[in-house]
């Protein structure tokens, strides 16, 4: 039997052993929702890096640099952390470095022991579910959360990829997450008005950015890391298709 477990913090990830496993990285206001929208509106790669000032280095004829750090663009770069900023397509065929303050350290943390490490969002999880299913690893879902604290969107994404999977499993973190999931995901939007880190986006006038992350099922494809790089893959012929406007989360 496979099982599926939730890494509710970075800080917590050396109590998870993740040789052999599939590590489904998570940072859902905003870093992996935008990592997903880029990719699917065509980016070509990206390349993630948890140092500012590395990543700034990457800055130059071809590539372009996405840089945030606490909600805000950062100096210097060229774009933030906004999924809104690609659905235009004008970044299509672009290679990006990208650099947050949660979501990309969390995937160099990944990278050290996970077998293969994909980037969680509502806006393709069931492309993500029909990947898994097809795959023959146990699971780890690592939530960036902030700044080492838990965060309430990555977890409850937890809960719903575990629920949408249905697989038995063991996880005190998974199972609560699947619980509160349940409770909220008819308000899911009112309930998150109240976490920690819709209130700094909102802080920021970024409420926009708030209800797209929330979409389900926007977008059909698998965002893997592959040397180095984040990459899209679409989902098989042979996996469930998705409606192309998607279906919202929120009511």
């Amino acid at each position: 039997m496979r099982t599926i477990e939730t890494c509710i913090s970075p800080e917590l990830v050396h109590l998870h052993e993740l040789t052999g496993k599939t590590v489904v990285v998570v940072d859902i206001f905003r870093a992996s929702s935008t990592m997903v929208t880029a990719l699917a509106n065509g980016v070509k790669c990206i390349k993630p890096i948890s140092d500012l000032e590395e990543c700034r280095a990457y800055k130059g004829e071809h590539w372009l640099i996405a840089g945030e750090r606490n909600g805000q663009q950062a100096e210097g770069f060229d774009l933030g952390n906004s999924p809104l900023t690609f659905l235009s397509g004008a970044f299509a065929g672009k290679k990006l470095a990208m650099t947050t303050t949660n979501g990309t350290r969390a995937i160099s943390l990944a990278k050290a022991n996970a077998s293969e490490i994909l980037i969680g969002s509502f806006l393709n999880l069931q492309a993500t579910v029909d990947y898994l299913l097809a795959s023959d690893r146990d699971i780890v879902v690592l939530c960036a959360g902030w700044k080492g604290k838990f965060n309430i969107e990555d977890s409850l994404y937890a809960g719903a990829l575990s629920l949408t999977l249905g697989w038995k499993h063991e996880c005190d973190a998974t199972l609560a997450m699947e619980a509160v999931f349940q409770h909220a995901r008819d308000n899911l939007s009112l309930f998150l008005e109240k976490a920690s880190h819709a209130k700094r986006l909102q802080n920021h006038h970024l409420e926009k950015d708030i209800d797209f992350c929330l979409e389900l099922n926007r977008y059909n494809g698998v965002v893997h890391l592959e040397n180095g790089v984040l990459k899209i893959k679409p989902a098989s012929v042979n996996e469930k298709r998705l409606s192309p406007e998607g279906n919202s989360l929120r009511t």
